[in-house]
């Protein structure tokens, strides 16, 4: 298999995880009928927590990695902000915002990781590819205006919180390709997780988890959607994008945050929601954006 057909197919199953890990967030924290199970904290924990139980025989037999300091610093930058700070921040951010909603404003990440890396790491961009990233977000903003499933009880804090979560996630794109070229796609999601495993379990515990896993007649329920969400959505799925960044570039990994959305639209109408012309005509614009940024922007450069 060519390196670029690889890439658009991690693309697109990277797409398809994260674009249910929404609802899964939800799933999480109510039944069905809307009844409370976990809070957003101990949800963003227990995430956390299986995760790196996952990986962690993978990071023991890379612990000997960690002895360089600038490996070690990166890492952390890596944990915290690829994983640790976005799993609180989107936990809260869904308690006010739809799912829909805040699946379409990650689509931030391609902006900002391009702003970072233009900054930081003098990257350079195309005319073609800054046109292709400028299509993807009128169509995301289409789609967003377009979605019958877009509600919000909440506040500007639950809007900030997506905002500083894709943020956080356009930094660690840019430290993953540039920094951490040297570590393997498994190696640096087991290490990465690792070092935030302890201050994910010590803030569960604090939350109180323990006793909602005792107590809560729906704990296991609400369980086995946050398992999914740990290993599919989490683990497995960190390990393919880490991949993927180092098989391609920052643009073309960040863009599955355009693709998101639409998974998101099609979840909705599998569950009984109207798809309008009008989304589907957003949904081409985005793929448009999408094609123009990594396919003719990459034949111009």
């Amino acid at each position: 298999m060519s390196k670029e057909l690889k890439s658009w197919l991690l693309l697109v199953l990277l797409a398809l995880v994260w674009g249910s890990s929404f609802i899964l967030m939800k799933k999480g924290m109510y039944t069905s009928d809307g009844v409370d199970i976990f809070s957003d904290r101990q949800v963003a924990s227990l995430r956390m927590v299986i995760a790196g139980l996952v990986l962690f025989p993978f990071a023991a037999r890379s612990f000997v990695k960690l002895k360089d300091f600038k490996t070690l610093l990166f890492l952390m930058i890596v944990g915290l902000c690829g994983n640790f700070f976005p799993a609180y921040l989107f936990t809260y951010a869904v308690t006010g915002v739809s799912s829909g909603l805040t699946g379409m404003m990650n689509s931030f990440v391609p902006v900002f990781a391009l702003s970072i890396g233009f900054l930081f790491f003098k990257e350079r961009l195309t005319k073609v590819q800054l046109i292709g990233v400028f299509i993807g977000v009128v169509g995301v903003i289409l789609l967003m205006f377009a979605g019958s499933n877009i509600e919000m009880k909440g506040d500007w804090t639950h809007l900030t919180a997506i905002v500083m979560a894709t943020l956080c996630y356009a930094v660690s794109v840019n430290v993953i390709k540039y920094k951490l070229k040297h570590l393997k796609s498994v190696e640096l999601a087991a290490l990465a997780f690792l070092l935030i495993l302890v201050p994910s379990a010590i803030i569960g515990y604090s939350e109180g988890t323990v006793g909602v896993i005792l107590n809560n007649d729906f704990a296991f329920q609400g369980l086995f959607y946050i398992s999914i969400l740990s290993v599919l959505g989490t683990a497995i799925a960190l390990i393919f994008f880490n991949h993927l960044i180092s098989i391609s570039s920052v643009l073309f990994a960040t863009s599955v945050t355009y693709l998101i959305p639409i998974v998101a639209a099609v979840i909705g109408f599998y569950h009984g929601e109207k798809l309008s012309l009008f989304q589907v005509v957003s949904v081409f614009v985005v793929l448009s954006g999408v094609f123009v940024a990594n396919y003719l922007g990459k034949i111009k450069k």
